[in-house]
């Protein structure tokens, strides 16, 4: 998954007179405060730690209130989601305008209507209890049904609660560290289909690009002329015309 990176950064940080004696404790405190929280600092999420303390002598900071300095290097994992980055979460909750998805257990997202590629529709599938019956109300649809989205290319492509799936990052809002997701790429949707169907996407990508290419040469083939279709397969027979004609006379 995209997104995440190990930094190695030097820092110095302020230390409490009165936590002098216990550095490492205050250090260890310090960094942990950060974890889970979007830091301009790092430019992204602080998920884990590596610490080692340069230099064990304090040195005293001259600011509004006196601090010691402590030196040390760290190695950070962050998650730092940018536009077009892909990522991966699980499926929590599907509405038919919507998909909302849990990225690494804390980071929210949401696909709404608009970025769901027009493959998949939303659809409630009864469970065996309602097979047979020919109407049903909403409110036991809700009840007893499992909403899904399916794709209607590839009916095993299904997107349900509990399915990870792989999108695409439109935006990030990093006060809440919610994310607003995209699957219109037809590299997106069920990671676990995805996977097992690699082939048959490349295959699909290859016959859509075939057709386009096949309608570019028939767009190619023939010319408007004063509101006229003339194709160059008429134009061969207008030669072949004139050609006998000649011969005749």
């Amino acid at each position: 998954m995209e997104g995440l990176k190990v930094s190695d950064a030097d820092l110095v940080l302020r230390v409490p007179p009165s936590k002098s004696s216990r550095a490492s404790q205050a250090i260890l405190r310090e960094l942990s405060s950060h974890l889970f929280q979007f830091s301009e600092i790092f430019d992204g999420v602080l998920l884990a730690y590596d610490v080692d303390i340069v230099d064990q002598n304090a040195k005293i900071i001259q600011v509004i209130q006196p601090s010691s300095g402590v030196r040390l290097k760290a190695k950070l994992l962050l998650f730092s989601p940018k536009p077009n980055m892909s990522l991966e979460g699980r499926v929590v909750k599907l509405t038919p305008e919507s998909i909302h998805v849990i990225v690494l257990g804390f980071a929210s997202a949401v696909i709404i209507d608009e970025d769901i590629r027009e493959e998949f529709e939303f659809r409630t599938d009864l469970n065996s209890v309602l097979k047979g019956i020919m109407a049903v109300s909403t409110h036991i649809l809700q009840k007893h049904g499992k909403e899904v989205f399916r794709s209607k290319a590839h009916s095993r492509h299904v997107i349900k609660v509990g399915t990870v799936i792989r999108f695409l990052v439109k935006s990030l809002d990093k006060e809440i560290l919610h994310i607003c997701g995209s699957l219109k790429p037809t590299n997106t949707g069920s990671i676990h289909w995805l996977d097992n169907n690699v082939i048959e996407i490349s295959l699909t990508d290859r016959s859509g690009m075939k057709r386009e290419s096949e309608n570019e040469m028939e767009r190619h083939e023939h010319a408007v002329l004063g509101g006229e279709k003339i194709s160059v397969c008429n134009d061969q027979i207008k030669k072949s015309k004139k050609r006998r004609l000649r011969e005749e006379s």
